[in-house]
């Protein structure tokens, strides 16, 4: 199981929606509005490295209002 933390860019005035919209995408374990140069922090949990980034394009990328994404893997040291 892969886990990471989404940074989203979204349009000016869209980042509660979005952030809503995120929500339901499965796989989406968490989604908050930010104060910051991201809009939308998203905790997500994968099975592997591509599903994650099917999820990334094709789940949240996908949500209207998303203008740039930052996929951060998590890592254990």
């Amino acid at each position: 199981m892969i886990k990471a933390y989404v940074l989203i860019q979204t349009e000016i005035g869209e980042a509660p929606s979005v952030a809503s919209e995120v929500r339901a995408v499965e796989a989406v374990t968490l989604a908050v509005v930010l104060a910051g140069p991201y809009d939308v922090l998203a905790s997500v949990a994968a099975e592997d490295v591509d599903s994650l980034g099917k999820l990334a394009v094709s789940g949240i990328q996908a949500v209207p209002g998303v203008t740039r994404t930052l996929t951060c893997p998590v890592v254990h040291l």
